[in-house]
């Protein structure tokens, strides 16, 4: 096993890390957006449009009431050419509140499906939420420490290389130790 590591690429560790957090920055408002999105879509369901609906099926049983009485009072009056118009805004009134009633009972169709359809796609964006809040919000702290401790071992200087500590380090080349130069 080597001595010491090849460090190279503390830089890249960096960059990820700094990606890493952008991304949680970035992704973080959008599935709050998206939970925002989900919450209001119910309540326009449950509240707004059922509502408006719901006006709306009074407001046309009453025009149909009207076009009844329309249609009773001309019905009395010797002109039988007006009839045949009060019969007609009868029947469109008939029709404007059979509209509305299956609009109405469209949009509570959709309240009550909404959680069963939305509920188990709402649970997954939560558990992504904690997922991207949580564990990537750690794993960035946990690349910064690496980051630093890598930095760290990357300045430490390498033991010096260990050299022969023979004596006399011709000794290996086969020439006697107590020969005299010549001269």
């Amino acid at each position: 096993m080597p001595e010491h590591a090849h460090v190279s690429s503390i830089e890249a560790i960096e960059a990820f890390r700094a990606a890493l957090v952008l991304y949680i920055n970035r992704v973080r408002p959008a599935l709050e957006e998206v939970t925002d999105q989900v919450t209001r879509t119910r309540l326009w369901l449950e509240n707004d449009k059922r509502l408006y609906w719901e006006n709306q099926v009074r407001k046309r049983a009453k025009a149909l009431e009207q076009a009844q009485q329309a249609l009773f009072s001309s019905s009395m009056s010797p002109l039988k050419a007006s009839t045949s118009a009060e019969q007609l805004a009868l029947t469109r009134a008939r029709q404007a509140l059979t509209e509305a009633e299956l609009r109405l009972n469209k949009v509570k169709q959709w309240a009550r499906q909404f959680d069963t359809m939305v509920e188990p796609l709402a649970h997954q964006l939560d558990h992504l939420q904690n997922f991207i809040s949580r564990d990537l919000a750690l794993a960035a702290g946990r690349l910064a420490e690496i980051v630093k401790t890598l930095e760290a071992y990357a300045e430490m200087t390498p033991p010096p290389a260990s050299a022969p500590t023979s004596e006399n380090p011709s000794a290996g080349d086969g020439s006697s130790s107590n020969s005299q130069p010549h001269s």
